[in-house]
């Protein structure tokens, strides 16, 4: 058996071993679904009011302006994303999801966090 061969055989081994230890991400939690569903949709749509609701103080501190320069780059592009939870990160308190954004029309991906702490959203990053 080749060198290469052997190396394969362990890759493929220690991705199983991985995959039923949990080491990939399951599924996330209702509330952070909701959470990341809503405010796409709010880009989408262009509804500041929904994007905001579930927001900490701080997080209202988002103008309407600039909801709006988010919406007119990204809102026409989310109606073809494709989201895909990849996992859970506990960051000063917050519990932070992260989100794959990918595009039936191609394209780069998009990382998406979600931040939520107490049942308030904290911060909503698109990169």
């Amino acid at each position: 058996m080749n060198i290469l061969r052997i190396r394969r055989t362990c890759i493929v081994a220690a991705l199983v071993v991985a995959s039923a230890s949990g080491l990939f991400a399951g599924e996330p939690d209702k509330e952070d679904a909701a959470f990341s569903g809503k405010l796409l949709s709010a880009i989408q749509n262009s509804d500041y009011d929904g994007f905001v609701a579930d927001g900490t103080e701080a997080f209202h501190g988002l103008t309407k302006p600039q909801f709006d320069a988010v919406c007119k780059a990204l809102g026409p592009k989310l109606k073809t994303a494709h989201v895909t939870y990849l996992g859970e990160l506990n960051q000063h308190g917050f519990r932070v999801t992260l989100w794959k954004l990918s595009f039936s029309g191609g394209g780069d991906d998009l990382l998406a966090t979600l931040s939520v702490k107490d049942g308030k959203v904290g911060g909503f990053w698109i990169k």
